[in-house]
């Protein structure tokens, strides 16, 4: 049977990414360069995740299509920033049916161009705003270096879209998508994320502001969760994107487009996983708690029935449960395999608890046993899953808040980075060149301008001038 033992995170975190996520049964490593394969416990968490965020995306009014994998080249060179952000990354289909294309396709690696064509087709008037679409795809993007999940040359994601006749709506529109992000992260992920704006030389190619989620890995980097773009009026100049308002003016629309993407799936991983293997949060779990009868032979069929009527019992209280009575393995075997791919709780029943009317419960979080009597257990499981989810979320806020430092110099920025993990507050006067120098300094990109920033830092941390923001600057994936 094969070997489970983990590296440990201390030892090496990024072998252990690789060695929980192979272990795991979550991907394989595809035979294209850079690309996976999602099994199914990996793409279980991903569907997971579009179930909880589709809801929201349709309650604030957006509606789901799908536009061509296949982008013209043209369609890119109307938008001068867009595709100098993009094209190092772009693969080109030059020829099908064995014939030579009259002009490039690129294979998507976002669809403002070509949605913003479309839009160009789909608005006349005011009355056809705002319009909220959302797509549900894949997109390529021909990575130099890769990581599962984290970054592939093909990865999975959702995009938003819209137009709207008012620059403010727009603006209305970006925050509320960002604010969705937030909390999908936090509530159902029990993820931490700082909210705040891109730096112009991070910001997305093409859009006039970028806003993000920003989350710490355990070993201290960084890792982007998700972006809401202001796009102004960029894309609908380039595409024509016009609108006869109220006084039968032709105006053009303002534009927003946002993102989040199966990097959270690495995200998930890498903020509450430990060295036992997985840890997953009960609300996004796709099973939340598994039975597994123990005790012996002669014994078996009495128990196996009480789990299965408790199986039963637990989903019709709307308990994501799985009952295992494989035979041809032991429950130690069991209970290491689902602590390794991080199942929220697991619940051992044998013939004592039979007769004692009860289960033991082990949480995956604290590894904590305990007794619950049988009758009234959907209750009682119910209340410790929530108990998880919000325990899961204060350990991994209290992580970020002990790793997130303050530096007024770049030599004391430099310094935490490199003896310290973690994110660092330091102050930025704006110019371009003193963020590009922390990076040379450290290998540290700044994140974002917080909205909240815990402390205002006064001085530019590289130039010592009069600081207009206060930015988290880290490593990251």
């Amino acid at each position: 049977m094969a070997e489970k033992r983990l590296i440990p995170q201390s030892e090496d975190f990024s072998g252990w990414y690789i060695d929980v996520i192979r272990k795991a049964d979550l991907m394989d490593y595809a035979p294209v360069r850079g690309c996976i394969v999602f099994k199914p416990a990996g793409y279980a968490l991903w569907e997971a995740m579009q179930k909880e965020l589709d809801a929201r995306f349709k309650e604030t009014g957006h509606e789901n299509a799908y536009f061509p994998l296949f982008i013209p080249e043209s369609f890119f060179e109307k938008e001068k920033e867009h595709v100098e952000g993009f094209n190092p990354e772009l693969p080109w289909v030059t020829e099908a049916g064995g014939e030579k294309l009259e002009e490039r396709l690129a294979v998507r690696p976002t669809s403002e161009t070509i949605i913003g064509h479309m839009f160009s087709r789909w608005i006349q008037s005011h009355r056809d705003l705002p319009l909220l679409i959302n797509q549900w795809c894949s997109v390529v993007r021909w990575e130099k270096r890769t990581l599962p999940f984290l970054r592939t040359s093909e990865f999975l994601w959702q995009e938003g879209h819209t137009a709207h006749a008012t620059e403010e709506e727009a603006r209305e529109e970006v925050a509320r998508m960002l604010e969705i992000y937030a909390t999908f992260a936090e509530d159902v992920l029990a993820i931490p994320v700082i909210r705040g704006e891109k730096t112009p030389s991070e910001k997305f190619a093409g859009a006039v502001q970028t806003f993000s989620i920003e989350a710490m890995m355990k070993d201290g980097k960084a890792l982007q969760a998700g972006t809401s773009h202001f796009m102004g009026q960029n894309f609908a100049k380039s595409f024509d994107i016009k609108f006869a308002d109220h006084n039968n003016n032709l105006e053009y629309v303002h534009t927003t487009s946002w993102g989040l993407s199966t990097r959270m799936i690495g995200a998930l991983i890498m903020v509450h996983g430990d060295d036992h293997g997985l840890v997953i949060p009960p609300r996004i779990a796709p099973v939340q708690a598994v039975i597994i009868p123990v005790g012996p032979k002669q014994e078996r069929e009495r128990v196996v029935e009480a789990c299965r009527k408790l199986e039963g019992e637990l989903r019709a209280a709307g308990i994501r449960v799985k009952l295992d009575a494989r035979e041809q393995y032991s429950p130690g075997w069991k209970f290491n395999e689902y602590e390794l791919k991080g199942i929220p709780v697991r619940i051992e029943l044998g013939p004592r608890d039979l007769d004692k009317g009860q289960v033991v419960l082990a949480r995956r979080d604290t590894m904590e046993k305990s007794e619950a009597a049988m009758e009234g257990l959907a209750g009682h499981l119910s209340g410790l899953l929530e108990e998880i989810q919000k325990n899961m979320f204060r350990k991994a806020k209290a992580f970020m808040e002990e790793n997130s430092h303050r530096a007024e110099t770049l030599d004391e920025l430099s310094r935490v980075i490199s003896e310290k993990r973690g994110f660092v507050l330091a102050g930025w006067c704006g110019d371009a060149g003193c963020e590009a120098e922390v990076k040379q300094a450290c290998g540290a990109t700044s994140r974002n301008i917080p909205f909240d920033p815990p402390e205002v830092m006064s001085r530019c941390v590289t130039c010592g001038k009069e600081a207009k923001h206060s930015v988290w600057f880290a490593k990251s994936y």
